[in-house]
């Protein structure tokens, strides 16, 4: 007979929650900083990208280092090449998509990723918990309805396989033992798969930087992507898939927020109702109760 636990209780909820805040913070960061790099020309895509790896390697094998001399870095190479295809594709369709709308694209194809792998790995999914993740998914559809305010189809699918790529990284992090070292290692992984671009530049990709795009890049990769992955790996080890794939989702109201106060960017009236829709989405499915595996009488 199957169980079902509380929604989520008091202590779970302070053991958790404000990590996760703090990760959902640095990910709505990473989209803001990626725009102000972007939208002038300050970097290139492939610039931006090789710098906000490598800067975010330095300062998380640093960070292992300072924590335990003796300690190197894990992760695997699936992490890493996980992570590159999420931050080169993540860099190249915020060439042409705002703040706000880009995390609601990638997010909306997170969680779509990693319900459909709890899915295949058997993982229960309440009723409730269904019902808000499509309430929330229902608002990427209100995003992309034809009309003046909707993004390209090239930078949208872009920004989809970007979705389903840190979706996958998400997901290796639910079995991590050790968030920070794991996180480290994946960043230091990643760095190799730069070597993919070489093509994009022999073809005539123009390589570009300023003061400001290098900057950019830097607090990307070692503030918004160093911190906030590996205190992200520390998280989603302690709730369900299901869980880390909608929370992901308050992402985009954030970034959007951010994109009208730093950036300036403009906030359609579509925008908002496609965050109201998708804030309501997350609520309802985070309270859910989370249903256990049947257990024998």
């Amino acid at each position: 007979m199957s169980t079902t636990s509380s929604p989520i209780d008091q202590p779970l909820l302070s053991a958790w929650f404000w990590p996760a805040m703090f990760s959902l913070m640095a990910f709505a960061a990473n989209s803001v900083l990626c725009r102000l790099a972007l939208k002038d020309g300050a970097v290139d895509a492939i610039t931006f990208t090789a710098l906000r790896l490598g800067s975010g390697a330095l300062c998380l094998w640093w960070l292992v280092r300072l924590r335990n001399p003796c300690s190197g870095a894990a992760g695997s190479w699936r992490g890493g090449l996980a992570l590159f295809c999420y931050a080169f594709l993540f860099s190249i369709a915020y060439l042409d998509l705002s703040a706000g709308v880009g995390a609601l694209l990638l997010f909306g194809a997170v969680q779509l990723t990693m319900f459909s792998v709890a899915a295949v790995r058997g993982e229960r999914i309440s009723l409730r918990a269904l019902s808000g993740m499509l309430m929330a998914f229902s608002g990427l559809v209100v995003l992309l309805l034809p009309g003046s305010h909707a993004p390209t189809l090239t930078s949208a699918l872009l920004m989809v396989a970007a979705g389903m790529a840190w979706g996958l990284y998400t997901l290796l992090g639910q079995g991590s033992p050790r968030p920070l070292a794991d996180t480290a290692g994946n960043f230091v992984r990643s760095v190799p798969f730069l070597a993919l671009c070489t093509p994009l530049i022999a073809l005539g990709a123009e390589l570009r930087f300023s003061t400001a795009g290098v900057f950019f890049a830097v607090c990307s990769g070692m503030l918004a992507s160093a911190a906030g992955y590996a205190v992200w790996y520390s998280v989603v080890r302690r709730i369900s898939a299901q869980q880390a794939a909608t929370l992901q989702l308050s992402v985009p109201v954030i970034a959007s927020l951010g994109g009208v106060w730093v950036i300036g960017e403009a906030l359609s009236l579509r925008a908002i109702g496609a965050c109201a829709i998708v804030l309501g989405g997350v609520a309802i499915a985070v309270t859910a109760p989370r249903l256990q595996a049947p257990t024998q009488a």
